[in-house]
C-alpha cells in the first residue's frame, strides 16, 4: 500500500486502515523515527484516577490502621520471611 507526502508534510492513511483501527478525524499520534521507517502509535488518553475511586480496591475489611501499625506489620512479615528463608537454606 502506498501514499504520498504532500507539500505541507502530510500523508493520508488509507481508509481501510483507519476503519480497521477505528481512527476518526482528530485522533492524535506519537511518531517515532526508527531509522529506515517511522512508527505511528495513537495517543491513548487515560482518565485521571482519584484516590477516592480506588481506596477500597485492596479489599481490606476491618478497623482503620495507622501508618505505624502498617509499618509494624510490614516489619513483622519481613522478619518472618527472612527467618523462613534462613530455615530453608540451612
Amino acid at each position: 500500500m502506498e501514499t504520498t507526502l504532500s507539500s505541507k508534510g502530510q500523508i493520508v492513511i488509507p481508509r481501510n486502515i483507519r476503519q480497521n483501527h477505528d481512527w476518526k478525524p482528530g485522533v492524535r499520534f506519537n511518531i517515532t523515527d526508527a531509522g529506515e521507517e517511522i512508527v505511528l502509535r495513537p495517543v491513548v488518553s487515560r482518565k485521571s484516577t482519584l484516590l477516592e475511586d480506588v481506596i477500597g480496591c485492596a479489599g481490606y475489611v476491618g478497623p482503620k490502621k495507622s501508618l505505624e501499625d502498617m509499618d509494624n506489620g510490614i516489619l513483622e512479615e519481613t522478619n518472618t520471611l527472612q527467618l523462613h528463608s534462613l530455615a530453608i537454606s540451612l
